[in-house]
C-alpha cells in the first residue's frame, strides 16, 4: 500500500469533524513548507562566493543611493 493510500485509508476512517481538522493541519504544513525556505539571509546565499560585505560597505552604498534622494519640506 503506498503512502497516499494508507493516508487517504486513514482519513476516511476519521469522523467528518475530524477529517477537516486533518485537512486544516495538512495545509498548515505545506503552507509552513513553503515560507521556511525562504528566510535565508543574502549572507549565507553568498557565503561560496567569497564576498565580505562590512557595516560600512553598507553604509556607503545607502549613502550613495539616497544621498539625492528628494527630502518633503526641505
Amino acid at each position: 500500500m503506498s503512502l497516499d493510500e494508507s493516508f487517504l485509508e486513514k482519513l476516511r476512517q476519521l469522523p467528518p469533524d475530524k477529517q477537516r481538522e486533518a485537512i486544516d493541519f495538512v495545509e498548515y504544513l505545506h503552507k509552513k513548507s513553503l515560507t521556511t525556505g525562504s528566510k535565508r539571509s543574502l549572507k549565507g546565499l553568498w557565503s561560496d562566493l567569497g564576498f565580505d560585505i562590512s557595516e560600512e560597505d553598507l553604509a556607503q552604498a545607502r549613502r550613495e543611493m539616497w544621498g539625492n534622494f528628494p527630502r518633503k519640506g526641505v
